[in-house]
């Protein structure tokens, strides 16, 4: 029998056919989790356990270790995690075009514009603080930013996980405010980086396969 001749699928071969074709698109276009949260939160681990290490609590030094190194190996960690999920989302907007291409852009501008501004604003502030007090305010201001943006970005994609995320990191961040330095830092390395590690695993374990 010739191929155009072949008798037509029943519903359950047509529906299992669909469902097969949408998995690929959407896993064509959506860009893999684990790779837009797993480079920060290895980022958070390493960087602010390194700062918690440098500037314990009660101005403690654990690990003996120049004071201007947490800080050059958090900025090298966040340089490199920009990059990979910038990358990433780069290769993903490519496959897509319209509003949700213009969403994912404006999306990804947010996040510089804030972090520039963020920067400028505590760049300005920093000389005028004792060293702890000037950590906290970097540290807790990234992170509150930080978790605004992807409550912001949950609410934009109705993406449940990264909305939880962010709200997670907005609590730890206030709790690690209230404890001080050194402490906020251990908090936002093991619970904060921790979280994004999760997140991404779980979002990735939701992906339709």
């Amino acid at each position: 029998m010739e191929e155009d001749e072949q008798p037509p699928l029943d519903a359950a071969e047509s529906l299992r056919l669909i469902r097969q074709e949408q998995t690929a698109t959407v896993r064509r276009i959506v860009p893999d989790p684990r790779l837009l949260l797993w480079p920060w939160g290895v980022a958070w681990l390493l960087g602010f356990t390194v700062f918690f290490l440098r500037y314990g609590p009660d101005d403690r030094v654990l690990v003996a270790m120049p004071s201007w190194l947490p800080l050059l190996v958090l900025l090298a960690l966040i340089l490199v995690a920009g990059t990979i999920t910038g990358i990433v989302g780069a290769r993903a907007a490519r496959q897509v075009t319209g509003p949700t291409s213009r969403q994912g852009a404006m999306y990804g501008f947010t996040w510089a514009l804030a972090f520039a501004g963020m920067i400028s604003v505590l760049n300005r502030l920093g000389d005028q603080l004792p060293v702890g007090l000037t950590n906290l305010i970097w540290a807790g201001t990234m992170t509150a930013l930080t978790g605004a943006l992807h409550m912001a970005g949950g609410a934009l994609w109705n993406d449940r996980t990264l909305f939880r995320l962010g709200a997670f990191l907005s609590v730890i961040n206030v709790v690690g405010v209230i404890l001080g330095p050194g402490w906020h830092a251990l908090i936002v390395a093991v619970l904060g980086g921790g979280g994004m590690l999760v997140a991404g695993l779980v979002s990735w374990l939701r992906l339709p396969r």
